[in-house]
């Protein structure tokens, strides 16, 4: 008897808070509602308006025409468009995946054995970057790199250089830098606490390196993170707007990232149509790259 329940298979448990199917989707319709108001239905009708000639103005704005995949390929062959990719990559390479990574590291690597007054206030002033507005960032940073007065060349005893127009995407790299490490420094400091102790003391005592107690003893245990982490904050980084309000994409395209290119084109080139269809390249680019990232990890764990 006990043979014959073991051989049949056990149905999968149904209904287990005894909510039933319409209380259920009850709970579920408020965000399901939200989700579609704010999610899908933009991104379907980017999708729409992405194969038209729909424009800001005109006769385009009125009645828009399907013209299929003309605005994919020329955005395919704009070297407008092309500009900005570039400029996104060294954007995302230098402020997160190198920038934001190896600064967060570091504070939460060095901050887990200071004094908790000092831990805190470290993390705060850090946080406080963070949590500030953009506008008010970037007005922080404008008055810093400003020619006439600003602190940089008060600093450097510089007067007079330009920085946002000699160097704007140096500038922007350091910005975001400063303002995107709080994240990666409260992952990191996560991570260090699963580090064994045990561990970390038997490399002391055999005499290893920093950074050989780091390559052999930390990132061994905080990899997961470590790709967890740069995913999240180069998707973040390249969909930031923030880049527009320190430069507007100038001079002469030389920091026009995508999303700045997407705004340039939308709303002063007023071709809704080709901006749409460049947003849902950028879309696809962003899934490509998570799927990477989530390769990457599955085969690290």
């Amino acid at each position: 008897m006990a043979s014959a329940s073991a051989g049949v298979p056990r149905q999968p448990a149904r209904d287990v808070a005894g909510l039933g199917v319409g209380r259920a989707l009850g709970f579920v319709a408020p965000a399901m509602l939200l989700i579609g108001a704010f999610l899908v239905f933009p991104a379907l009708w980017t999708i729409y308006i992405g194969i038209t000639n729909y424009r800001l103005t005109g006769i385009e704005a009125i009645s828009p025409s399907i013209v299929g995949l003309r605005n994919y390929t020329d955005a395919l062959n704009d070297t407008l468009f092309h500009n900005a990719l570039w400029l996104t990559m060294l954007f995302v390479l230098g402020s997160a995946i190198i920038g934001q990574n190896f600064l967060g590291f570091t504070l939460a690597w060095v901050m887990r054995r200071a004094r908790p007054v000092v831990r805190r206030t470290v993390e705060g002033l850090v946080l406080l970057a963070w949590i500030l507005p953009s506008t008010v960032v970037a007005y922080l940073w404008v008055a810093f790199f400003d020619r006439d007065g600003g602190t940089l060349n008060s600093m450097l005893g510089t007067p007079g250089t330009a920085w946002l127009i000699d160097y704007p995407m140096a500038c922007l790299v350091i910005f975001n830098t400063w303002r995107g490490t709080a994240f990666s420094m409260m992952l990191y400091s996560s991570a260090l606490q699963a580090v064994p102790p045990s561990q970390l003391e038997s490399a002391r005592m055999v005499g290893a390196s920093g950074w050989q107690t780091l390559r052999d003893v930390v990132f061994p245990h905080i990899r997961g993170h470590v790709l967890t982490n740069t995913l999240l904050i180069s998707l973040w980084t390249a969909n930031d707007f923030s880049p527009f309000l320190l430069t507007k994409g100038g001079p002469n395209h030389e920091s026009e990232t995508v999303p700045v290119y997407i705004y340039n084109v939308a709303l002063q080139g007023g071709e809704l149509g080709y901006s749409s269809a460049i947003s849902f390249l950028l879309l696809i680019a962003n899934l490509l790259v998570s799927l990477i990232y989530l390769r990457l990890l599955r085969r690290r764990s």
